[in-house]
């Protein structure tokens, strides 16, 4: 019996072997294809969704697509580089309100993007030591960020309303700030409530991404500074900003994108007919898209906005680039 049991493992051993040898790649060919399965049904949503409309998008900027040619587009003539002509020269009507549309996305990108990123930054430092209540607080900030898009900005359209909204009247009715009723939604005051309610729906990513990047910050570096004689401004200045540079590098670029692209925040709180202050590019292309049945044009000047984004996130990331290597 005891001669049995010594010769099992024995016997065993060399298909244990085997089988241990053999185990990482008995199916090679799986083991090579396992990732590309795995990519291919990102991949092809990627195709569906975003590759090949851009490319049509690209196809349509080249021909004259109108009205006209809706119903059989391979009928389109070709229209080369006129309609990017068209689009860039500021000496006729597309070219101008195209320009001005552009200097008013400008505005409402930087307004924006300083904003929620300040009332991020005061949220987050503000919500970093333990407290009674604080992770109500933080859940309370960010429902804007929860809360689906057209609700919310349905909601500040009915509130920025002239004669029945709620906002004028806190500040007329309620506390006499203003001793007339302003539009929200017209003139000049257009762009001060897009930039309300695109901060509003923004600032709470800020406020979330850098409340991340601060728990990543070990406190023993705060404890050492305070002993030192640093105050809460030269921690936040000499600590915290440099540590959240890689964060901020980031969240920056990201709040640039969404704001400059943004077109659900004037699309729901205008409607179709926009003001001039509020005239976004991303709207203004959608008209002149959907109200000329000018898709050639509209084409054209969607792939322009394309190009304008991959060049400063380009520049950007280079400029920035360099500053890490350097610091």
């Amino acid at each position: 019996m005891s001669v049995a049991t010594e010769q099992a493992p024995a016997e065993a051993a060399p298909g244990v072997r085997a089988a241990r040898k053999r185990g990482p790649d008995h199916r090679p060919g799986l083991s090579r294809k396992l990732p590309y399965l795995l990519l291919a049904p990102a991949v092809l949503l990627e195709l569906l969704i975003h590759i090949i409309p851009m490319l049509v998008g690209i196809w349509m900027s080249f021909v004259k697509l109108t009205k006209f040619f809706i119903a059989n587009w391979s009928a389109a003539p070709w229209a080369g580089l006129n309609n990017y002509r068209v689009a860039v020269d500021v000496h006729n009507a597309v070219g101008e309100g195209l320009l001005k549309s552009f200097g008013v996305t400008v505005v409402f990108s930087a307004v924006t993007v300083v904003l929620a990123w300040c009332l991020g930054m005061a949220a987050a430092v503000a919500l970093q030591p333990p407290f009674k209540g604080r992770s109500a607080v933080r859940t309370l900030f960010l429902v804007p960020y929860a809360l689906p898009a057209y609700a919310g900005i349905l909601t500040w359209n009915f509130m920025l309303q002239r004669d029945t909204g709620a906002v004028n009247h806190v500040l007329v009715d309620n506390l006499g700030i203003l001793s007339d009723r302003p539009f929200w939604l017209l003139g000049g005051n257009a762009l001060t409530s897009l930039i309300t309610v695109a901060l509003w729906k923004l600032w709470p990513f800020a406020f979330l991404t850098l409340m991340a990047g601060l728990q990543s910050i070990p406190q023993d570096i705060y404890e050492a500074a305070s002993v030192d004689g640093a105050g809460t401004v030269r921690q936040w200045r000499n600590i915290t900003l440099p540590s959240l540079r890689p964060v901020n590098l980031v969240l920056v670029l990201v709040l640039f994108l969404w704001t400059f692209s943004d077109f659900n925040t004037p699309y729901v709180l205008f409607g179709t007919a926009q003001p001039p202050a509020g005239d976004l590019i991303t709207f203004h292309i959608y008209n002149a898209s959907f109200l000329t049945w000018n898709f050639g044009s509209g084409a054209a000047m969607s792939v322009l906005l394309l190009i304008f984004l991959m060049i400063v996130t380009g520049a950007y990331l280079v400029v920035t680039g360099r500053r890490s290597r350097r610091a």
